[in-house]
């Protein structure tokens, strides 16, 4: 329900007296909250895919119309409970401020979330509910954001336009040389999201820009944008050498835009450097990642063999999968018991590390009936190409896995469609799922 027809109700509803239940508002609150921090992990996952994604955002949807119906008794509850707030609370009070157009509560947001305890989960939140509002809801919103004085609200109009895919026209390039780094680096996304190409010039130039942020920036928007030079470089030494989230992000357009010997020395060096750091799964993870997207079937049997390994065996499955097509699930290859190994995270309150590993989700692979299973179809599979899902690499695939894959698989596909024709507006797997189906339609209506 749009937020119009639900103010309206909510309207009538006061107007024959019909009280507001606190409780309900509170539930319809939390619930709104929990389930926006659950998509943050639900559009990375490797289990999940649009069908999946799309149940999830009618959830969350359902919840917000409860606080429309509520109105302001449900920015009140959201209120409550911004303190200590995460992306979800941010998400739903910003998506209710955009839809009642209420400039002072957006405003008093963006002034609340650079003091947050967490301020890049406050600005994921907010940046979640300009991507989440209909087009409708910015409309004159937007260019007041792109010229405020304050660096969040300029960043918010930019991150505007690029969820939306919308040109943000000359505001692009003043952002460019804004002195605030998140400004420049929301410039720097919005014109790889939006297919700048004309910018490109300046996207490279930001490459040598003194803010470590904004460089990594630079080199993944000049990338998709065409680049394959110093800003490749500097993608491919991240993928070695950073974090294991932003060496994650960087390996994966670095690999999708590599030309076929780079790609194959990135994985070589990952994989030295894997060897060399046994006890470092971060390592063993980044470079089967890397065979996965070289898409070469001549790794294959060792990715068989890593299965039987419990510390490895779902990442080489997942990386099996990527380069054959097989679904573990579908072709019926899960093993029927997961291996003894320690919960993920730790139970112990000695061990810091309570974080959800990245693996998880991922099923657990049935090494003999994988084995068996390739060799009833290795011969059918060509060789000296680079392969994605079982098919070489190329555009047809990509809108394909777009279509039925699961999100990992579907954010690599896009990046594919990005460098395989730069200047294409990038698909944004995580907008919501009505959209994303809108832009798929669109596809299939073109072709």
């Amino acid at each position: 329900m749009g937020a119009t027809g639900a103010d309206a109700r909510h309207t009538a509803m006061a107007a024959v007296g019909r009280p507001v239940i606190a409780a309900i508002v509170q539930q319809h609150a939390e619930e709104a909250v929990f389930l926006r921090e659950l998509r943050t992990r639900l559009v990375r996952a490797p289990h999940v895919g649009l069908l999946q994604l799309g149940r999830l955002d009618e959830r969350i949807e359902a919840h917000l119309d409860g606080l429309r119906v509520a109105g302001g008794d449900g920015i009140a509850r959201l209120l409550a409970l911004l303190d200590g707030a995460g992306a979800g609370a941010v998400f739903a009070l910003a998506v209710r401020a955009l839809e009642t157009r209420d400039g002072a509560l957006l405003g008093r947001l963006l002034a609340v979330v650079p003091a947050l305890d967490d301020d890049e989960a406050g600005w994921r939140g907010l940046a979640s509910a300009l991507g989440w509002v209909p087009a409708t809801a910015l409309q004159g919103m937007v260019p007041r954001l792109l010229t405020s004085a304050e660096p969040h609200a300029r960043a918010a109009g930019l991150a505007a336009c690029r969820l939306h895919r919308v040109d943000p026209g000359d505001a692009l390039a003043r952002a460019m040389g804004d002195p605030a780094a998140r400004v420049r680096c929301e410039a720097l996304r919005c014109a790889a999201a939006t297919g700048r190409t004309d910018m490109l010039g300046a996207v490279k130039a930001a490459v040598a820009d003194g803010d470590a942020e904004t460089v990594f920036e630079a080199a993944w928007s000049a990338v998709l944008l065409g680049e394959r030079g110093a800003a490749w470089q500097v993608l491919a030494h991240a993928a070695q050498h950073s974090a294991p989230a932003q060496a994650e992000r960087a390996l994966r357009l670095a690999m999708a835009s590599a030309r076929p010997g780079e790609a194959s020395d990135l994985a070589r060096r990952l994989s030295t450097s894997a060897q060399r750091s046994q006890a470092a799964p971060d390592a063993w993870s980044r470079m089967i990642d890397a065979l996965a997207m070289l898409g070469d079937v001549r790794f294959v049997p060792w990715l068989v063999e890593r299965m039987g390994d419990p510390t490895l065996a779902r990442r080489a499955a997942q990386a099996w999968c990527w380069i054959t097509g097989a679904d573990l699930a579908a072709d019926d290859l899960e093993a029927r018991d997961a291996p003894d190994r320690p919960p993920q995270p730790s139970e112990g309150p000695e061990d810091e590390d309570v974080a959800i590993g990245e693996d998880e989700d991922l099923p657990w692979p049935d090494p003999t009936r994988v084995a068996a299973w390739w060799s009833r179809h290795a011969s059918s599979l060509p060789t000296g190409e680079r392969l994605f899902a079982g098919a070489p690499v190329g555009r047809d695939g990509a809108w394909r896995a777009l279509t039925v894959r699961t999100q990992r698989m579907r954010a690599y596909a896009a990046l594919q469609l990005a460098v395989l024709r730069p200047g294409e507006p990038l698909f944004a797997v995580a907008a919501p799922a009505p959209r994303q189906r809108r832009w798929l339609h669109e596809h299939e209506a073109a072709r």
